[in-house]
Order: C-alpha cells, then sequence, then structure tokens
C-alpha cells in the first residue's frame, strides 16, 4: 500500500511563487524552498523532480490564471449588453487593465510575471509536457489579441493584432511596470505597491485613444469609439 503524500504540491508552488517574486529565480533553492514550505527537500524532488522544473511550472500557472482571468475580464466586458462598438473597446480596456486587477489577487504571482523574464525560468532544456503547455498558453494568448481584434475593426491580421498588443501588453506594461516591481519588505513579496486609480483610468484613455486609429492595410470596419467611463 503506498504511503500517503503529507504535503501539498500546490503550496511548495505557493511558497517558490513568493521566493521568485522577491528574489528572482536565482534566488531560489531547494533548502530555502523546503524550509519556505515546511517539507522535506526529498519531497519538493520527488513532486516536481528538479528545480528548474518547479520553478516552470510556477510561471506556468502563474500566466495561466492571468489569462483565465483576463479572458473573463474581456468576456464579461462583451457581454454588457452596451452598444456592440462600445463593448468591444471596453473589452479591450478590461484586458489592458487586468493586471492591475490580478496583482490585488495574486500579488506576488503579479510581481513575478512582470519582473522575471520567462526565458529565465522556461529555457531551451523545458520538458516536453512544460514545452507543450507554453505553447498552448502562448495560442491562447494570439487567440484572444485576434478576438478583441475582430471586436474593434472585423479583421485580424498582423498589423491589427499589433495594435491590440499594444494596448493590452505594452501600455499595461509601461504603465504598471513600476508599482508592480518597487521594493518590498521582507514578508516576501506578499503584498505589492498599490497601482492607484489615477494610473489605471490614464491607461484606460490612452486605450480608447489608441483603438479609434484604424490599422495600417486593409480596411475592416470604422475604428469603435466610446468616452472613458467616470
Amino acid at each position: 500500500m503506498a504511503r500517503p503524500r503529507m504535503y501539498d504540491p500546490e503550496l511548495i508552488m505557493d511558497a517558490a511563487e513568493r521566493l521568485v517574486a522577491g528574489s528572482g529565480p536565482d534566488g531560489v533553492t531547494i533548502r530555502g524552498l523546503a524550509a519556505a514550505a515546511g517539507v522535506s527537500n526529498g519531497a519538493i524532488y520527488h513532486a516536481f523532480g528538479s528545480l528548474p522544473v518547479l520553478l516552470g511550472r510556477v510561471w506556468l500557472r502563474a500566466a495561466g490564471d492571468f489569462l483565465d482571468l483576463q479572458e473573463t475580464a474581456v468576456r464579461e466586458a462583451a457581454e454588457s449588453g452596451g452598444p456592440p462598438a462600445g463593448a468591444a473597446v471596453d473589452a479591450v480596456v478590461a484586458a489592458a487593465d487586468a493586471p492591475a486587477v490580478f496583482a490585488l489577487r495574486r500579488p506576488a504571482a503579479a510581481r513575478m510575471l512582470m519582473s522575471v523574464n520567462r526565458e529565465r525560468l522556461l529555457g531551451p532544456g523545458l520538458p516536453d509536457q512544460l514545452a507543450a503547455d507554453l505553447l498552448a498558453l502562448d495560442r491562447r494568448l494570439l487567440d484572444l489579441l485576434k478576438r478583441l481584434a475582430r471586436g474593434l475593426w472585423g479583421r485580424a491580421d498582423a498589423a491589427a493584432v499589433a495594435v491590440i498588443t499594444l494596448c493590452v501588453v505594452d501600455l499595461p506594461t509601461a504603465a504598471f511596470r513600476r508599482p508592480l516591481t518597487a521594493p518590498v519588505t521582507d514578508e516576501g513579496a506578499t503584498a505589492v505597491t498599490p497601482i492607484d486609480t489615477d494610473t489605471r483610468r490614464r491607461l484606460e484613455a490612452a486605450v480608447r485613444a489608441v483603438v479609434t486609429i484604424p490599422p495600417a492595410g486593409r480596411s475592416g470596419r470604422r475604428p469603435a469609439t466610446s468616452t472613458t467611463k467616470d
């Protein structure tokens, strides 16, 4: 009869997430992680095989949870019941604001995703299953970008997707990087500097302005317009 497992891999990943967010991947060791998670070194190796695999799973879990939240926000904005053009813009705004919402719910994960380049955790030696999971995540993100572009302009070519990427990746990264990567206390990155309402509203205004200009190239629908909400 197999011995019962006395630890929760999710709790080990939670501890690793906090450590990566606080000190970066180079600051995480098996010994330090075992102490933080309250398990033995052997339990970590038994559950994950190696530290690189564990850190890869931690990053993929956080990125997947963020994308879940972002997709939900987009769906709720698109189904808000307003005029189609306005709802399409609202969906892009919701996608852009998602990092701020995620930071309130999962501060360590948000900090890790913003501050740690994924190539540092997901290198060329990534196991096949994690590589497949990463590819699936990239496809989900691309599908979301294309869906937003079609909602606005009835097209999802490279130029249209590039504009959406500017709105939901580049601008939020520029707006939110400072608070999400600011120095934290010795609590292990369990908190981040709150993203203030003014910053979020200015990002919204920027996104709404960007989508009024149609993508270059072939014509689609006229750009949707919507005023900034109070």
